[in-house]
């Protein structure tokens, strides 16, 4: 390679390096700064989990300040759209039986304890066991952000749900979406005017792309990136039992995924960055 070739690549390489810095630290130099409708500082997953992961029971996590509250959504045989974590319910009501499969009239009440997944030895209980309707959340907190989990890859529920947040004109304070890229795109199809969730996909090509550099270049559409703190497995499982691989693993996830510098590239270009931790609640970082 000759000194002017050489010259030229690392000129090149050194302007990539400075202007990805540059934009690193402040990307509205190229991107205009989304609108944040609301900012939610504590989000209670499961409507909190006061209740038998029923937002309704004991009003939820409202009544501990949450700033929002995150809802799993299902349909049930009659288009019903329920908040329930599982489709299943043999876990949460002790019936084995799928929710798709019932008519809402049909469906089991939750059971009068249960467990707290991400804390051990700790159950939720409450007196109002009834599986609610999406639309009476929306009617009992109209004023509450609320995040949906829209849990299955199924279109008429995406439609549904977000009819649901048109009748009730939510869609200033409503975020939806799900691990899966496929149903994000779904979603956004269905109702651009809903912010959406980062799927697992999209959160792993973020990581490429900050590590690369690329990320300050690459225009980004979704509002909320919400992920877990990987030593979060650490809180379900006994450290005693998990191999030395697996414990590697969970550190250098750690390691890559807690990135300072990503959450504030992030949180300046208007994206709200959350993060889940060992009491089922997600705080920005």
């Amino acid at each position: 390679m000759s000194s002017s070739a050489a010259f030229y690549l690392l000129s090149t390489l050194g302007g990539y390096l400075v202007t990805s810095f540059l934009l690193l630290k402040y990307p509205t130099l190229l991107h205009q700064r989304k609108k944040q409708r609301f900012l939610s500082k504590h989000i209670s997953h499961r409507g909190g989990e006061r209740g038998p992961q029923n937002p309704m029971a004991e009003v939820g996590g409202v009544t501990i300040g949450t700033d929002m509250l995150e809802l799993d959504c299902h349909i049930t045989k009659d288009e019903q759209v329920v908040v329930s974590h599982d489709e299943n319910l043999k876990r949460s009501t002790g019936v084995n039986v799928n929710i798709s499969d019932l008519k809402y009239c049909e469906l089991p009440p939750y059971l009068g304890k249960l467990d707290v997944s991400f804390q051990k030895a700790c159950q939720c209980e409450g007196k109002d066991n009834r599986i609610p309707l999406l639309k009476e959340v929306f009617e009992a907190f109209p004023n509450t952000p609320i995040n949906i989990d829209i849990k299955v890859n199924n279109n008429l529920l995406i439609k549904k749900v977000s009819e649901l947040v048109k009748q009730y004109r939510r869609e200033h304070i409503t975020v939806w979406g799900n691990a899966s890229y496929e149903i994000v795109e779904k979603c956004y199809k269905e109702n651009s005017d809903i912010p959406i969730l980062f799927s697992l996909q999209r959160v792993l090509l973020i990581l490429g792309l900050f590590f690369t550099g690329l990320l300050p270049f690459v225009p980004i559409r979704e509002q909320f990136f919400e992920i877990p703190m990987p030593s979060i497995i650490l809180k379900l499982k006994e450290p005693h039992t998990m191999s030395r691989s697996q414990k590697f693993l969970i550190w250098l996830s750690d390691i890559l995924l807690m990135r300072k510098a990503l959450f504030d590239h992030l949180t300046a270009r208007g994206i709200q960055v959350s993060f889940w931790n060992d009491k089922q609640c997600s705080l920005p970082v």
